[in-house]
């Protein structure tokens, strides 16, 4: 196990649980209580949690991890959910991608894709899709302006309406933290929810690619109501329930 996917367990043992100690992390993760020492001490530092004697607390409530911590989450439903997705765009289309690792996944995906290789164009306001994204000659890439999220890399705040107002886009995928039938699409972070909405207004289609652990979840601050919402692309462990739900609400579902 690497040190990242030390610490992203270790942040998930504390999002569940709300307090850890040394030896039930050492013993969870079958590792050494010095090398947790170490990982608490260094995570603390990075104001991921607080250090108490012989232990951790979770940092917050709500538990929003960097993106470098998510990627070893879910990541073939991740791989799945992006290939399915792909097959949404067509070539010559301008696409919308917020921040995330779902989304990050997708942006990869796309720049690979045979058929889309006359060229299409991305609109994001994810600093880490238009880094790895400008090198590729037949995508086209678009920022917004804003203020850096170092939590999630997306660009936020008002600076970010003054592109986002100026542009049409044929489809905006959307990574979400919550999707719920009653509240719609949530994120942690008002600020990201803010522009995640104005990038979806600005869509002909709106598809929300997430795993399943998001489906049914709330989050702090809502992005859109369901009714805004044209598909989800999830993996197949989503539930028929869940998934009966949102196809009522008039979701389309794919379940890759």
């Amino acid at each position: 196990m690497s040190r990242y996917d030390r610490w992203n367990a270790i942040l998930e043992l504390l999002a569940q649980e709300g307090r850890l100690s040394v030896e039930e992390a050492a013993q969870a993760l079958d590792v050494s209580t010095a090398t947790i020492r170490r990982d608490f001490d260094q995570l603390a530092q990075q104001q991921m949690l607080m250090r108490t004697r012989g232990g951790a607390v979770a940092q917050s409530v709500s538990y929003d991890l960097p993106l470098r911590y998510k990627t070893a989450r879910h990541a073939d439903e991740k791989h799945r959910i992006a290939m399915a997705a792909a097959e949404l765009v067509a070539p010559g289309a301008v696409i919308g991608l917020n921040g995330g690792t779902t989304t990050s996944e997708l942006a990869r995906t796309l720049a690979t894709q045979a058929t889309l290789e006359s060229g299409f164009t991305i609109v994001t306001n994810a600093l880490n899709i238009a880094a790895e994204l400008t090198v590729r000659q037949h995508v086209k890439i678009v920022v917004t302006g804003g203020v850096a999220r170092q939590q999630s890399y997306e660009l936020i705040g008002p600076l970010a309406g003054g592109v986002l107002e100026q542009v049409t886009l044929d489809v905006a995928f959307l990574g979400v933290d919550g999707l719920d039938v009653e509240l719609g699409a949530s994120a942690h972070h008002e600020g990201e929810a803010s522009v995640n909405h104005l990038l979806m207004s600005r869509a002909a289609q709106v598809v929300v690619v997430a795993d399943s652990s998001k489906i049914g979840k709330r989050a702090f601050s809502r992005i859109c109501p369901i009714g805004r919402i044209d598909t989800l692309v999830t993996d197949a462990q989503l539930s028929d329930t869940l998934a009966g739900q949102l196809t009522d609400a008039g979701v389309k579902v794919v379940r890759a």
